[in-house]
């Protein structure tokens, strides 16, 4: 704020000098422009040859001047002296206007013997006169007067800045401080705080100028005290379903050290697999949690993603798992449906989706996944014939770590958390609800998974989309 101020101030001269001297001009040239045109009035021709009737009189008015020297002269044709001075130094082309017209007064800045001349000329021509045949009537004077004129307006402007500026500075540095000073102790305040204390700054202790600097922090210390508790309760949650299967595992391999019989043993190392396989999915699930929650997608980081060429690669890699409890695991193709997406993340969330239909589908069962447009909407659904979800469940199932009770099947209550994380990111809903009853009311057993997305439209003018054409599905 200061450093403005202090740059000012020499612009400030620059631009005082300018206009001074613009203003001691005025007056100085108005009078040469009237001494100039005086004597083109004593100028006269007579027969075609200008004279002049200049009196000794009129000379020494013209050069009555106290403080500046005082030059004239009138030129003929080729330069001819007709009356006048030869101090004077010559018109120069340059000075001589694009559109001269006789009558009318020029100026131009010159020098003599060293001393800087202001010049007012004239060109006087009788009636349809040959350019070479006017007549030059130049008046010339140094510029003292002007110098002193112009140097009494800067010092009336000038040496009260040299109070004013200062004492500006001084006002402004002491109305900052002053100004500051709630800042600093806010400052202060934060800077003492202990690193976990997030709790809200105190308003009524915050001048009004800073409230809505301090709400916008409060609110940003809300936020970051439930993203603290959201992390605490999560890895509370993990350590909590961590110890499950490693207690279970703990438990297995003890009892695998105490047998002796080779069938008993192979029996104990396989329940020891099968515990390092929950594990192993566990610790997979929090991960991918994680990453899902980590991630922000910022429109310049979505592409757009075919969702059913994506839904039947998925599909394809389901199958043999399917078959193993002879469930008939359907696709219902609906050709180039596009979204904007991630396709990693994509996939993360529908291979949860397939993971969750499986699990809670009863051996020969059936799942079908499909995707559909319905205008500017693109829903992607999992179908299921397990064993159906109450509409309480359907409320808290996407909540992490929620797993509903009496079912029987294993899991670690991550997999639709996971889903609706995704789904946020990319700006869609999930939801799911017990299947359709049947024509006659009667209710079927299963449930249907649905993510809601906006469609993406592509420039088909090209034809086929390259993407499906490579992938064999055009």
């Amino acid at each position: 704020m200061l450093a403005p101020l202090l740059f000012v101030w020499p612009v400030s001269i620059a631009v005082t000098h300018f206009f001074s001297t613009s203003v001691a001009n005025f007056p100085y040239d108005q009078a040469l422009r009237d001494q100039v045109t005086e004597i083109s009035r004593k100028l006269k021709f007579v027969d075609g040859r200008p004279q002049i009737t200049f009196p000794k009189s009129s000379r020494s008015l013209l050069r009555s001047d106290e403080i500046d020297s005082v030059y004239f002269h009138v030129l003929g044709e080729g330069g001819r002296l007709i009356a006048g001075d030869s101090e004077l130094p010559p018109l120069k082309t340059t000075d001589v206007p694009k559109k001269l017209e006789p009558g009318e007064v020029y100026f131009r800045d010159d020098d003599s013997s060293g001393q800087d001349l202001r010049v007012a000329f004239m060109y006087l021509a009788e009636p349809d006169a040959p350019r070479e045949n006017w007549i030059l009537v130049e008046v010339g004077e140094t510029l003292e007067k002007r110098s002193q004129l112009s140097n009494k307006i800067i010092a009336s402007v000038i040496l009260p800045q040299f109070v004013i500026i200062p004492l500006a500075v001084v006002l402004v540095w002491f109305g900052l401080s002053q100004g500051l000073r709630p800042l600093t102790r806010l400052r202060e305040r934060i800077e003492s705080r202990r690193e976990a204390d997030l709790s809200p700054i105190p308003a009524s202790r915050v001048p009004e100028e800073l409230q809505p600097l301090t709400e916008a922090f409060n609110a940003m210390l809300v936020r970051m005290q439930h993203n603290m508790d959201a992390q605490r309760r999560f890895i509370s949650d993990a350590a909590h379903q961590m110890r499950t299967p490693l207690t279970g595992l703990k438990m297995q391999a003890q009892l695998a050290m105490r047998e002796n019989d080779p069938g008993h043993l192979r029996y104990a190392l396989q329940n020891i697999s099968s515990s390092v396989d929950r594990a192993s999915h566990l610790v997979d699930q929090l991960l991918a949690l994680a990453r899902a929650e980590a991630s922000e997608l910022s429109e310049q980081a979505l592409v757009p993603v075919d969702l059913d060429r994506l839904l039947h690669d998925i599909v394809e890699t389901w199958v043999i798992r399917a078959l193993d409890r002879h469930i008939d695991l359907g696709y219902e193709p609906a050709g180039p449906v596009h979204v904007l997406g991630n396709d990693f993340l994509l996939r993360e969330m529908i291979n949860n989706l397939l993971d969750n239909a499986l699990r809670y589908t009863p051996d020969e069962g059936r799942v079908t996944a499909r995707v559909v447009a319905q205008g500017d909407f693109v829903l992607l659904e999992i179908e299921d014939s397990g064993i159906g979800i109450s509409d309480e469940d359907a409320h808290n199932v996407f909540d992490r770590f929620y797993r509903v009770d009496g079912t029987g099947v294993e899991g670690s209550g991550l997999g639709l958390a996971i889903v609706r994380e995704i789904a946020e990111l990319h700006r869609a809903a999930a939801s799911l609800r017990p299947r359709t009853p049947d024509d006659q009311g009667n209710r079927v057993p299963g449930s249907i998974a649905r993510l809601v997305f906006s469609a993406h439209r592509l420039d088909t003018s090209s034809g086929v989309d390259p993407e499906r054409k490579q992938a064999g599905l055009a």
